[in-house]
């Protein structure tokens, strides 16, 4: 039988990338996400993929789409939560806190009710147990310039993450983190352009191919569930990021 994965922020960038290798390879995937043309796009002529436009932000919203999923495909073997949002970069005496709220509400709270409504199915369904993997950040270990409140989200990701692999283990749920440095995508096209760097210069970085995390997400999910990633780093070869400050 083939396996079952919801794909947050499934609509663009990362999540699309994600949930398109996972349909490439068989498994029936529920794509989340608040923009339903981007969806269908990706849904398209795929009978393993199931649309749930959802703001997950939204409470409500988000226990509806994992149970539509769970009704559709019979149980969630994985949760790939990866919706997530970053606003410009700004000193922290400068970034208005209407970000500082919207970053922490998706980043975070969003990032919550998915793994919530995930452990919940997962713990109750025959067999018990399933994978959450939770989008961190590179991020989550060394900041850049001016991002105080997508820093302080990733680094809560962290903390989540552990939390929900020890809280997992009695009932076989499985919780890994992929921290991911400079992929290729539409968000990302400003850090190949020029980016502000610890030292007050602004210099391009390098990138890497989507398609390479999107092998990655397919690999920790495909784990066992006796075996668990707990952290994955994986980044453009010749990033700063090492070197950061």
């Amino acid at each position: 039988m083939a396996r079952s994965v919801v794909v947050t922020g499934a609509s663009s960038g990362i999540g699309r990338a994600v949930a398109e290798r996972f349909l490439d390879a068989g498994w029936k995937v529920a794509l989340v996400a608040r923009r339903a043309a981007l969806l269908e796009e990706v849904a398209r002529g795929r009978p393993g993929a199931l649309v749930q436009v959802c703001d997950v932000t939204d409470e409500a919203a988000v226990e509806a789409a994992f149970a539509a999923a769970a009704g559709r495909f019979g149980r969630i073997d994985v949760l790939f939560n990866n919706a997530g949002l970053m606003r410009p970069a700004a000193l922290i005496d400068e970034m208005p806190v209407a970000d500082w709220r919207e970053m922490v509400e998706v980043n975070l709270t969003g990032m919550f009710l998915c793994a919530r409504a995930a452990f919940r199915q997962m713990r109750r369904q025959e067999p018990q147990g399933g994978r959450i993997i939770n989008n961190g950040s590179v991020s989550a270990q060394a900041p850049r310039p001016g991002s105080a409140a997508y820093t302080a989200t990733k680094h809560a990701v962290s903390g989540l993450t552990r939390t929900i692999a020890l809280d997992g283990r009695p009932f076989a749920i499985a919780c890994g983190q992929i921290d991911i440095g400079n992929a290729r995508t539409a968000l990302s096209a400003q850090i190949a352009a020029g980016v502000p760097q610890a030292d007050g210069s602004l210099r391009p970085e390098p990138m890497m191919a989507v398609a390479e995390v999107a092998e990655a997400v397919l690999s920790m999910a495909s784990l066992p569930l006796s075996t668990n990633i707990l952290q994955m780093t994986i980044m453009a070869s010749a990033m700063p990021l090492v070197g950061r400050g």
